[in-house]
This record gives C-alpha cells, sequence and structure tokens, in this order.
C-alpha cells in the first residue's frame, strides 16, 4: 500500500483515503467543438501510460478532499514528490530528490 502525503494536510496517509484521478497537467482544449470526432477521443482517452515518472492527479476523498498533484515511478510505484494543483511540474532534478511519500 502507498503513503501519499497530502500537500494540503501535511499529513501521510494511507492510500485506501485518495482517490487517483489520471494524468496530471492535460489541458481541456479551448474549443472542444472545432474538434473531430478523433481528435476528441484523443483527448479523453489516450495518456502516455511512460515506464517511470509520470505526473499524476490524485484527490484526497476523505481528508480535506482537495485535489493535488505528484511524480510517481511507475516501475516502482515509489511517490517521488508531492505538490498543490497549480503549481508547475518540479523540475527533473526534483524527481530523484525522494521528497514527499
Amino acid at each position: 500500500m502507498l503513503l501519499i502525503a497530502c500537500p494540503y494536510c501535511g499529513m501521510e496517509r494511507p492510500e485506501i483515503e485518495f482517490a487517483y484521478c489520471g494524468e496530471a497537467h492535460i489541458a481541456r482544449p479551448a474549443d472542444p467543438s472545432a474538434l473531430t470526432d478523433a481528435e476528441w477521443a484523443n483527448f479523453l482517452y489516450f495518456r502516455s501510460n511512460p515506464k517511470g515518472v509520470l505526473a499524476e492527479r490524485w484527490r484526497h476523498a476523505f481528508g480535506c478532499g482537495r485535489f493535488f498533484n505528484c511524480l510517481r515511478d511507475t516501475v516502482s510505484d515509489k511517490i517521488l514528490v508531492v505538490y498543490k494543483t497549480g503549481e508547475p511540474r518540479p523540475d527533473a532534478a526534483a524527481e530523484g530528490a525522494g521528497r514527499g511519500a
């Protein structure tokens, strides 16, 4: 089980308190009605799914209820860093720093 540190509460809690909400930093199209069906399907259903570090969006569902982002290594399942929604993705140096849960 993952232990996740909520950046708002400052508490490290078990992952059952959180809800996974997909890949982080996915911008909604400015004018969805201008997209073709293929472009809209690509936005809705296709994500990068890399082997390695992935920026993810989570929600502290059974805590403060707020959304936040984290960088998680999909190979080791280790959370490298957590950061608040609206903050930029940490750089590559922070990915290996081991901060967070």
